[in-house]
Formats: structure tokens, sequence, C-alpha cells
């Protein structure tokens, strides 16, 4: 079988070709043009096989290191939720359900997947299960308010307001576990969000000490890409999920002890 040719012999053969193209270049590649060959000796002189092989090594070493934290982190969530997710008919209950916050449109309505999960807070209420609902979202802008526009809908569908405690800080799923607890003095809730984010919001509230089950949604499903798009972004947050309870970081705002969910369940 006929060597192949090393890399530098490739580079002096292209250099070589460049230099005798070089002469046919408009005026202003002058100055750079006689640099080029040069350029691609030492090019070629980087990438020798050796170093070739070593950063190829590394590369797939990196990957792997990488897929195994993924997938690390994703057991671990799985494994943490696991006998801790119902449906809304055999959930224990609880004195809150906690709805995470989602999209919320410019009209101020909520999305899909939002109304979802406050559609199925309302069941919940409205079977005993639980007393009251902490809706918990993004109101970092002002124009810009979940929680807001969760109880809006909530009372808009027949929850009485008094029954509905608003977290204006729930900036992530961690945030709005971590502030349930340490804020809201939430102790046992139902967590209610899509399926496909359930495990981690379970696993993130029980870590933040909130003895924490989870009903989920599945019926926006018919919003495929949209449902593929979380469903893959769960392995990220995996990871994220994971850096958090590691570091124990606290929420972006504390802030003093808030009595609204204790004055809603105190209502029953």
């Amino acid at each position: 079988m006929p060597k192949r040719p090393a890399l530098t012999t490739l580079s002096a053969r292209a250099a070589a070709r460049f230099s005798r193209v070089a002469v046919h270049l408009p005026a202003r590649f002058s100055r750079v043009a006689p640099r080029l060959p040069a350029l691609l000796t030492r090019i070629a002189a980087f990438f020798s096989a050796r170093r070739l092989r070593r950063l190829i090594t590394v590369g797939a070493l990196g990957m792997a290191v990488a897929v195994a934290v993924v997938l690390g982190c994703s057991q671990w969530i799985r494994s943490a939720a696991d006998g801790h997710i119902y449906d809304a008919a055999s959930v224990p209950a609880a004195p809150v359900a906690l709805v995470l916050g989602a999209q919320v449109g410019a009209d101020g309505q909520p999305s899909a997947f939002l109304a979802a999960r406050l559609e199925i807070a309302r069941q919940l209420l409205a079977a005993g299960k639980v007393k009251a609902i902490l809706v918990s979202g993004d109101h970092g802008r002002w124009a810009y308010d979940e929680p807001g526009a969760m109880q809006n809908w909530l009372v808009a569908n027949g929850v009485p307001a008094d029954r509905v405690a608003l977290d204006h800080a729930g900036f992530d799923t961690y945030d709005s576990c971590s502030r349930a607890n340490k804020i809201f003095g939430v102790r046992e809730a139902i967590v209610v969000t899509q399926d496909f984010h359930l495990p981690r919001a379970v696993t993130l509230c029980r870590e933040q000490g909130i003895e924490a089950t989870g009903v989920g949604d599945s019926s926006v499903r018919v919003f495929k890409q949209m449902w593929v798009r979380g469903e893959v972004r769960e392995y990220g947050a995996a990871v994220k999920a994971a850096a958090d309870v590691l570091t124990a970081r606290d929420p972006i705002f504390l802030g003093r002890y808030e009595t609204s969910v204790d004055q809603a369940v105190s209502l029953s």
C-alpha cells in the first residue's frame, strides 16, 4: 500500500502552488501573498500527525466526560423523584399547590403550557387536595408579570382570590422551590408543571426542605416542537440543578417572611 504523504509535504506542495498563483492576485493582496506559503507551512507543522491524534483524544475524552456528567445528573433527578409523582386523582393531599411559571403572552394571557398547569391546580383545590395555591414566576420587568397573569387566570376560572398567594421572584425552578420554603414557609406541597419538567421540580423542592409530590401535565404534548424542545432542555437543566444544589446558592432575591400562604391555608 503506498505511503500517505505527510502533512508537511502536502503543505509544501500547497505553498509552491500558491506562490505560482499569487502573481495573478489583485494588487491589494501584494503584501499578504508572500507570507501565506510560510503560514501554511506553520499550520501544517502545528497539526502534525502526533499532535492531531492528541487533540482528537483529548476532545473525545472531554466529550465522554460531558456526556457522563449530563447522564449522571439526569439519573440523579429521576431517582430522587421516583415514588413522588402522581396523577391528580391519586396524589396525597397537601396544604399547598406550587405552580411554576411559564411564558405569558404580550396580552397578559398565560401560554397553553402555563394554562394547563393552572387548570391542574384549580382541580386540586376544587377536589380538596390542597387548601391554597402558590403561583411562582418571573416578574423581573414591570411589563412582564407571570404571577399576576396566573392569579388572574385562576380567579377568572372560579378560584377565590384569597386562596392564591403570589411569588414574584420565581426566576427559575430552584428559586421557586427555595423561596417557597424560606420566604413562604411551605413545608409540604404538590408541585404542578409539565411531565418533562416534573422530576427536576420535585427533586429541587425536596432538596430545599419541602415534602414535595408532583402532578404533571401532558395535554400540551400536541405542541410537538415545543414539547421536544422542553425535553431536550432538561438535560442541560439537570446539570444546572445539580450545581445549584451542590453550591447551596441563595435565590436571586430573598427578603422578609411572607404570610400570604399561611393566610390562604387558614381560610379552609
